[in-house]
């Protein structure tokens, strides 16, 4: 069975896998604020670096991008600015009140969203806020997303100032045609343009987002596209498949199928992408991300260091996520927890000094078991199977087809994911995802929960 036969048998509905449980079969009956709280607490006394993550999210633009899946809120009104950066800095503080007093960041990211909406001072005012008694990792790595088209240089300089050091672009398609109708434009001048004032303060690593079957999208423009992108020559780029999920962001609603690229289309944007970025030598770290030899992800994943959460991958891993902002999740790694998706409400919960999750999961010990195995797949390309797992049997019968089509080998309960296999990351998780086969083998879902895997 050659490559585009397996990607046709292979193309399901398929879970991401930024964590596990998947959100949707998280269990609210096990999950309390109060035991995030608890949680919290005890991670922290158990780290002993102290080191911490922070993820920040900063929901506002000024136009919706039709293909986004994320929480948004499009204004034009600038004034929200600060209230939200006071609202973070109060949440910050509320979590602050048990980590303790020694707290160390090992990372920051700001997503969005638009985080280059804000003006840069407000964005000073927001970073200074959040480092403000802690202690800075020697290693730190501080990060943003930006809109090429509203990233100003002032912007770039004083977060650079700050600390950070990698940025990612938001490209998705360099076609006019595509922008207008999924209302994202730049040009590739404002990303030269950004790219040159990055390098020259100094920032070490950055990245694309580029997007394959896009409404309009052909296999011309794809090329044109991705050659483009390697002229500017990033040191990272992510190659995400479009998710169409109009039943959960209906601003998706403004195109139809009928602009999507057809399955074998799609197919052959992916498979043209992805050799064109392979040869110009960026390392498949797997699942739609790529870097060149020498950028912190491509070393990470040689040296078997390379981490998954909710932000996609990454080369650390704190023992504790803490999500600020509406729709932020925090991973305490045998929990997690979401904040309220409301501006308003994440706002009055926080000015009543509570900290604004609304679900979560308490994760029991299988689930562990299963997010160490799901984790070693998507980050290591291996793991250990266990006989005397729970799931053991079932988990190996399931594994046999995809062992059939040359996706993974097993010798001796060690299961390898081989090259081929590399791009069917999502599926070979889902052996092992025993929520998710339990909720196939039930019925239970009346209407789409994830998005196609390719």
């Amino acid at each position: 069975m050659d490559t585009s036969q397996l990607i046709r048998k292979y193309n399901v509905a398929a879970p991401r896998y930024t964590s596990y449980p998947t959100v949707p079969f998280w269990d609210q009956q096990s999950w309390s604020p109060k035991q995030w709280i608890e949680l919290v607490e005890e991670v922290q006394k158990e780290n002993s670096k102290k080191e911490i993550s922070i993820y920040i999210h900063l929901p506002f633009c000024e136009s919706l991008c039709t293909y986004c899946g994320c929480n948004t809120r499009i204004t034009k009104n600038h004034g929200v600015e600060k209230p939200y950066i006071d609202t973070l800095l109060k949440e910050w503080n509320l979590y602050k009140q048990h980590l303790g007093e020694d707290i160390v960041l090992s990372d920051v990211h700001l997503g969005g969203g638009t985080p280059t909406f804000f003006n840069p001072e407000n964005l000073a005012f927001l970073i200074k806020g959040i480092t403000n008694g802690c202690t800075i990792s020697e290693n730190a790595e501080f990060s943003f997303e930006a809109h090429p088209a509203n990233t100003t240089k002032e912007h770039l300089t004083i977060l650079y100032n700050l600390g950070f050091r990698r940025l990612s672009l938001g490209i998705q398609d360099f076609d006019p045609k595509v922008q207008e109708v999924i209302n994202r434009k730049q040009s590739p001048a404002d990303v030269i343009r950004v790219m040159h004032q990055a390098r020259r303060l100094g920032f070490t690593s950055i990245n694309f987002d580029l997007i394959y079957g896009l409404p309009l999208q052909s296999l011309f423009n794809i090329q044109d596209t991705i050659n483009m992108a390697l002229a500017m020559n990033p040191d990272r780029i992510s190659f995400y498949s479009y998710a169409h999920v109009p039943w959960v962001k209906p601003g998706q609603r403004k195109f139809t199928e009928l602009d999507l690229p057809d399955n074998e289309e799609k197919l052959r944007l992916y498979e043209t992408g992805k050799k064109l970025i392979q040869e110009a030598g960026y390392i498949d770290i797997g699942m739609d991300h790529f870097g060149l030899p020498k950028d912190g992800l491509s070393v990470a994943a040689k040296r078997g260091r390379l981490h998954r959460n909710f932000m996609g991958y990454t080369d650390r891993h704190a023992p504790l996520l803490i999500g600020l902002g509406v729709s932020s999740i925090s991973d305490a790694w045998r929990g997690f927890a979401q904040n309220v998706k409301k501006v308003e409400e994440y706002i009055d919960l926080v000015n009543k000094g509570e900290i604004p999750v609304f679900k979560g999961h308490i994760l029991t010990e299988e689930d562990l078991f299963i997010r160490q195995h799901i984790l070693n797949i998507m980050c290591k390309g291996n793991t250990v199977l266990n006989k005397k797992g729970k799931h053991y049997e079932a988990i190996l019968k399931r594994l046999e087809p995809l062992v059939m089509d040359g996706l993974v080998s097993v010798n001796h309960d060690h299961l390898m994911v081989t090259s081929l296999g590399k791009s069917f990351l999502r599926n070979i998780c889902m052996a092992f995802d025993e929520r998710l086969v339990h909720q196939l083998e039930n019925n239970q879902s009346e209407s789409p929960i994830f998005s196609k895997s390719v």
